[in-house]
């Protein structure tokens, strides 16, 4: 008998990924969580039913929502980490001497524990001396911070469930204040492609470019996300990401990516027609 894991993109399309075995299963004070074992992505790890990782394509997520804003100010000191229970964005961050301190802000504490045991792939940086973890909700601890960060990154499941207030207007207004006068926010910024996600990255959208001088978006190609078309929300006070971008300081640190280099970051803020399109609707 053949096992599958079935993910429902929309009312009209799934996504399914044949399953060796289920490795981990269990229900959190927030939200299900499940490690499953396949041939073609390695583990997968999933909340309610929807993949956050797989040991294939995490690379490419954790890439671009990392050093996009680190090529475009190369002296980020002090980041806020705001989700990212399996690790992945803390340990591209940590690969950066010149950080000082990533304060990482995670509620629910049995995603870390499960992705310190079943994916030390992406978890493998969280015991390094510069990140300090707090299993609290983010959307508290972010109203308590005023222009203490270089850099917060929204790493946030979808808006539903623990990920919900992490769209609304007054925690995007809470970002702004605690970051300094040269801060940048990154987050995902869901899918433009079937109306369910895109109604809710336009939301974003909306409300981001409310509160930040500078808002833009730029997109990605994840394999197991909704579409496979995914978009991140780059807003900052001070920088814009490609006039500023700083391409030999980056280059000329000599970090090996999977994924991400100077001419994609440029590349990644063009958007196709039909997204631009929603994104000025947003407005």
């Amino acid at each position: 008998m053949e096992l599958w894991y079935t993910e429902n993109h929309s009312e009209e399309v799934r996504f399914s990924v044949k399953v060796n075995k289920q490795i981990y299963s269990a229900q959190s004070a927030f939200q299900r969580i499940d490690i499953l074992d396949t041939n073609e992505f390695g583990r997968i790890f999933t909340l309610d039913g929807l993949i956050m990782v797989t040991e294939k394509d995490e690379f490419i997520y954790h890439d671009m929502i990392v050093h996009v804003p680190m090529a475009t100010n190369p002296n980020i000191k002090k980041v806020l980490v705001i989700g990212a229970g399996d690790g992945g964005t803390v340990r591209e961050l940590t690969r950066y001497k010149t950080i000082e301190r990533i304060d990482m802000v995670e509620i629910d504490k049995q995603v870390v524990e499960v992705c310190l045991e079943y994916f030390k792939q992406t978890s493998c940086a969280l015991n390094d001396e510069r990140v300090n973890l707090y299993f609290e909700d983010g959307i508290k601890f972010i109203s308590q911070k005023s222009s203490e960060y270089d850099l917060i990154i929204v790493d946030s499941t979808d808006p539903i469930g623990p990920g919900e207030g992490l769209f609304t207007r007054q925690f995007y207004s809470d970002c702004y204040n605690a970051l300094n006068e040269k801060g940048i926010l990154v987050n995902q910024h869901e899918s433009p492609y079937y109306d369910m996600y895109a109604k809710s990255m336009k939301r974003a959208h909306r409300r981001i470019k409310e509160i930040f001088p500078i808002c833009k978006v730029y997109q990605v190609h994840i394999p197991t996300y909704s579409s496979g078309h995914w978009l991140f929300g780059f807003a900052s006070k001070k920088y814009d990401p490609v006039k500023d971008l700083n391409v030999q300081a980056w280059n000329d640190l000599g970090l090996k990516t999977k994924y991400y280099n100077t001419e994609l970051h440029v590349g990644s803020f063009a958007l196709p027609n039909y997204v631009k399109d929603m994104l000025n609707e947003s407005c």
